[in-house]
């Protein structure tokens, strides 16, 4: 097995007084596929905010190649090697498809991944790439958000809600891409509310419960019931 990459330690993240994450342990390796998965408001997407330092965290909580990170902000996690795909894509309307993933690359990380490389990852993309961005279907917005996510060249790529709202066609088409990515090293994790779709593509899957980890093992050695058990707190 590969040496942890990034790992948490007793994770917690709160709204205020709200705490929405209590005691999260995860471990992820390079080129490890990680599924978080879980009902609405378990805490997928707050888990991935925190890793992305977009929450505020204990350092001790996050450690990332060896050194805690928890206490950093969001750019200086980025510069780090850790990107987020954010739920929504949140693309810049203004900027062209083009554009918008060079904005990825202003965190000046060196690495494989360039315009051309991504446009060879997803080449309807190249077809449009002079186009408003927001203007793009949402199967291909989401490839841009992808996209803009890995012109960082990060070791550590974070994708929330991957295929809501997406035709089952087009999410087969961005799934299909993630092979390409890990062959470069690059360490996955996913929050997906599909979970038939999570389990054929994760090494290794985590269901959250109201802040919680419920269930956490490989694909293989887990059952239905097991995954509906803890899915639903049942």
């Amino acid at each position: 097995m590969s040496a942890t990459l990034l790992s948490t330690h007793g994770l917690t993240a709160h709204y205020g007084d709200f705490q929405a994450l209590y005691g999260i342990d995860l471990s992820l390796a390079s080129g490890q596929l990680l599924a978080i998965i879980g009902a609405n408001g378990a805490g997928k997407s707050t888990c991935l905010r925190s890793l992305a330092g977009l929450m505020p965290t204990q350092r001790q909580q996050i450690v990332f190649e060896g050194e805690p990170i928890g206490d950093l902000p969001a750019h200086k996690v980025l510069e780090r090697g850790i990107a987020l795909v954010p739920e929504g894509r949140r693309l810049f309307p203004s900027l062209s498809v083009e554009e918008n993933l060079l904005v990825g690359a202003h965190a000046r990380r060196s690495g494989p991944w360039n315009l051309a490389r991504v446009y060879g990852l997803f080449p309807a993309l190249k077809e449009r790439r002079q186009t408003p961005a927001t203007t793009l279907s949402g199967g291909q917005q989401q490839m841009v958000a992808i996209g803009r996510a890995l012109m960082s060249n990060p070791k550590v790529l974070l994708c929330d809600e991957l295929s809501l709202g997406l035709a089952p066609i087009v999410v087969r088409d961005i799934y299909a891409g993630l092979p390409a990515i890990r062959e470069e090293g690059v360490a996955v994790v996913i929050v997906e509310q599909d979970i038939g779709q999570a389990l054929q593509v994760a090494d290794q899957v985590v269901c959250l419960l109201e802040g919680r980890v419920a269930l956490t093992g490989e694909p293989d050695a887990l059952t239905r019931e097991q995954i509906s058990q803890a899915y639903f707190g049942v």
